[in-house]
């Protein structure tokens, strides 16, 4: 017998939908045990429109009038979005936050082994005691938990622990020992990580992506702002992370990004206030059609 209204069943499995959302695509260990059997709950208590804990409590729902077929079709396309939208932005995030997790620590990684190529034994120290930090939270996080992006990855928790023995073996060289062998030693975590994004359908293409996405996004902010000296500031920093999407494809789509970058330089250093935000649109949208088709 349901003991339910329309309303308590359509609200529990949107709740529930949710839940199992949650579950798949963002939690992990306990929480993502939790919500899955919470999930599962609510969907079944709304499909058969029964609850136990109302029989419990003698309470029995008011079915009201059946909606009319407007409200049905709302009904439908909020689940819908809820369901396949949901689904599909969650993916698209939890690749991107993981992409900008690993471009978190990744400049640490670069300058390590840029400086002890060079021979800067103190400065290459500073710098690979910022990086074994940075990857001892991501190595944390993604032991935990893997996006869905990674998870029927086989390797990714031997390469996880594979780069930390890596790092650890060039402590000694880097701090007093033999500073070029460190740096060669060094060398060997950057094919790992590559591997990795290769196989899982990322590519240092989407890395190098979300790293300048970073940076302009600070550039469009004072393009808004009408702050022509701050644009000129910054664009050094936004063309070196363009540089590296350049690298590894250059076709008409990545020079339009290029051409719109530079049109927001020029505009500002004319001083034409006026036109920067219009600029600043055109290069978010060459951006933009980029990353969402190759990111």
């Amino acid at each position: 017998m349901k003991n339910m209204n329309r309303i308590d069943r359509f609200l529990r499995l949107l709740l529930g939908v949710a839940l199992l959302e949650a579950a798949f695509f963002w939690w992990a260990g306990a929480p993502r045990l939790i919500a899955y059997a919470a999930g599962a709950v609510m969907v079944f208590t709304s499909t058969f429109g029964f609850c136990p804990l109302y029989r419990l409590l003698d309470r029995a729902g008011q079915q009201g009038q059946a909606p009319t077929r407007v409200v049905r079709m709302l009904a439908i396309a909020l689940l819908l979005g809820l369901g396949l939208g949901g689904s599909y932005a969650s993916h698209l995030w939890t690749r991107k936050i993981f992409v900008e997790d690993f471009n978190a620590m990744n400049p640490f990684y670069k300058q390590t082994l840029f400086l002890s190529g060079k021979g800067e034994r103190e400065k290459a120290i500073a710098n690979y005691e910022l990086l074994l930090s940075a990857y001892q939270k991501f190595q944390d996080k993604y032991s935990a938990y893997q996006p869905l992006a990674i998870r029927r990855d086989g390797q990714f928790s031997a390469d996880l622990s594979g780069v930390e023995g890596m790092l650890q073996a060039v402590n000694a060289g880097l701090r007093s020992g033999d500073l070029h062998q460190a740096h060669l030693d060094l060398e060997k975590v950057r094919p790992v990580f590559q591997e990795l994004f290769k196989r899982n359908g990322f590519s240092m293409l989407s890395v190098s992506l979300v790293d300048f996405h970073d940076a302009m996004e600070r550039m469009l902010d004072a393009a808004h702002a009408k702050d022509a000296a701050k644009i000129s500031a910054l664009y050094g920093e936004v063309s070196d992370k363009l540089k590296a999407v350049e690298a590894e494809a250059d076709d008409a789509e990545i020079v339009a990004i290029r051409s719109s970058l530079d049109g927001l330089l020029a505009l500002a250093k004319e001083g034409k206030q006026d036109l920067l935000a219009a600029q600043a649109e055109r290069l978010k949208s060459s951006f933009i059609k980029v990353y969402l088709q190759r990111g």
